[in-house]
């Protein structure tokens, strides 16, 4: 049976390696081939004997998730529809900025937390990624945004590579950042992710620092604490509610980790964290959670905790009964804030028109929970 290599980092390349008789510096080899060339033919490595690459075209390949649909925004936000099998697809979206590249990644087939505001929870839960489906999604990208005299200039070796594509200077590679915070929950999918992340902070793959690679959890506590010993990387909490009581209806998750319990975990990662703080993502609906009352609350709420908090613009999708907070209201919510003392910011909508805003994206699940099918009879009951 053939190996994926895509999926394999360092240590699992040194041991394949081992197992054809290879010293462990072809490891290195394969890896800046693989992730920093985003070489998908062995053929191709020519820094390796005519024989090795013969051995690896026969027992390895070098295969991510096709892709089944490529779609830009006005915006330039573009976005891609990944098939990842069985009936499932996968999305992720590049945003561009003029001073950074943010990729945001999947990592599960649908989410199983069921968010009331996010279209990936409505579409129900298949299986976790895989990690060349996860880290598949930035090779993938990479290749896509890959710059034209890049590519058309050559390599003459791996590592010649890494120096041209940038990989120790942001300022000359399309992505920057990588958030995951595509469809589901990362920390539900705790091996895989981190060893994705691996991958990524990898001198030899992406070489990006913990500070610029970002992951998104509702609230599981034990996975926080975890990630804290195992990858501490930056962390964003889904955080939309200023008590329990609202949260258990928007995040139900914090039936099981109440508010109490998550902050208390904010606090253990940033001892390790890479960044002093932790971004506190708080979407606003309108009539739910953007009241001046509500502001004020929550001021209370994270005093404790060193934060940044992000305001998040609803984007709607179909089948929500949710609408936008409105400008003002959004504004006199990050005014309560900041008067406060706390920092907040507003993000930006982008990508909206090809649905690839934040919450938005749905891509293809074939549903093992039968949420959508209770939910359609539950709305023709009614």
């Amino acid at each position: 049976m053939t190996v994926n290599l895509l999926g394999l980092d360092h240590e699992a390349l040194k041991a394949f390696c081992a197992g054809l008789g290879e010293k462990p510096y072809r490891a290195r080899q394969l890896l800046r081939w693989i992730h920093c060339t985003g070489a998908d033919d062995f053929a191709v490595m020519t820094d390796m004997s005519k024989p090795l690459r013969e051995m690896l075209a026969r027992e390895a390949v070098i295969t991510a998730p096709r892709v089944l649909r490529d779609t830009t925004a006005a915006d330039g936000t573009r976005k891609w529809l990944l098939d990842v099998g069985t009936g499932n697809a996968i999305e992720t979206v590049f945003i561009p900025e003029t001073h950074r590249g943010t990729l945001c990644i999947s990592s599960q087939a649908g989410c199983a937390l069921a968010c009331t505001f996010c279209s990936t929870g409505h579409q129900g839960f298949n299986r976790n990624l895989m990690v060349e489906e996860i880290i598949g999604q930035l090779w993938l990208a990479s290749r896509a945004l890959r710059s034209r005299d890049a590519l058309s200039a050559g390599f003459r070796t791996a590592q010649s590579a890494v120096d041209r594509l940038g990989q120790r200077d942001h300022g000359e590679r399309a992505i920057s950042n990588v958030v995951m915070m595509g469809m589901g929950e990362p920390l539900a999918n705790f091996e895989n992710v981190v060893a994705a992340m691996q991958l990524m902070l990898d001198d030899s793959a992406y070489g990006l620092s913990r500070r610029r690679v970002t992951l998104s959890t509702a609230g599981l506590v034990p996975g926080i604490d975890r990630l804290r010993d195992a990858c501490p990387v930056a962390l964003a909490v889904s955080l939309h509610a200023p008590n329990d009581e609202l949260r258990n209806e928007l995040v139900p998750i914090n039936r099981k980790h109440p508010i109490r319990e998550l902050l208390a975990a904010c606090l253990r990662y940033i001892e390790k964290a890479p960044r002093d703080f932790v971004t506190f993502e708080y979407v606003m609906l309108a009539g739910v959670n953007d009241s001046v009352a509500q502001a004020r609350e929550l001021v209370k709420l994270v005093k404790s905790v060193p934060c940044k908090i992000n305001l998040i613009p609803f984007n709607p999708f179909s089948g929500t009964s949710y609408t936008r907070s409105g400008p003002e209201a959004i504004a006199h919510f990050r005014d309560v804030l900041m008067q406060a003392g706390l920092v907040a910011t507003i993000r930006k909508t982008r990508g909206d028109d090809i649905e690839a805003a934040c919450g938005q994206l749905a891509g293809k699940v074939h549903d093992r929970t039968k949420r959508r099918q209770r939910r359609q009879e539950e709305v023709a009951a009614q």
